[in-house]
């Protein structure tokens, strides 16, 4: 039987609505040793924000740290279901060229899937499951 997404999967992924600012985003990611949080607005999954996003999209130009969220995070949504295959996750996040992708059930979010959970699970021996494995900088 193929291995689920809900097998790999960070379940109850950190949120932020699409209204709270960048700052508030960056204090979760920091907070949650995550790189990308799942935006919400009203409780419904409307996408993700990623430190990359707020280093490209806010500080790079020239915004402050109290940008909306709905500003700066990804417009291009890509969601799977718990139930989706690994391989199925794998082949969406190498076409799409991403790093996360919010698990959505019912439009809310119940996890959210990262590379480094896919390299910790496919070999956690590798390069990359070693640096995904370690213990974050303080």
């Amino acid at each position: 039987m193929a291995q689920t997404v809900a097998d790999v999967m960070t379940a109850n992924p950190a949120t932020v609505e699409a209204n709270d600012t960048v700052s508030t985003a960056a204090r979760l990611m920091r907070e949650k040793d995550a790189g990308g949080i799942v935006v919400t607005d009203g409780g419904h999954v409307r996408g993700i924000i990623t430190d990359r996003d707020i280093a490209i999209r806010v500080m790079a130009d020239g915004k402050g740290p109290d940008t909306p969220v709905r500003e700066a995070s990804s417009e291009e949504l890509t969601t799977v279901s718990p139930d989706a295959t690994v391989d199925e996750v794998v082949r969406l996040m190498r076409e799409r060229a991403i790093r996360r992708v919010p698990v959505v059930r019912d439009d809310q979010a119940v996890g959210i899937v990262s590379l480094g959970d896919l390299a910790m699970e496919r070999d956690s021996r590798s390069a990359l499951g070693g640096i995904s494995a370690a213990p974050p900088n303080q």
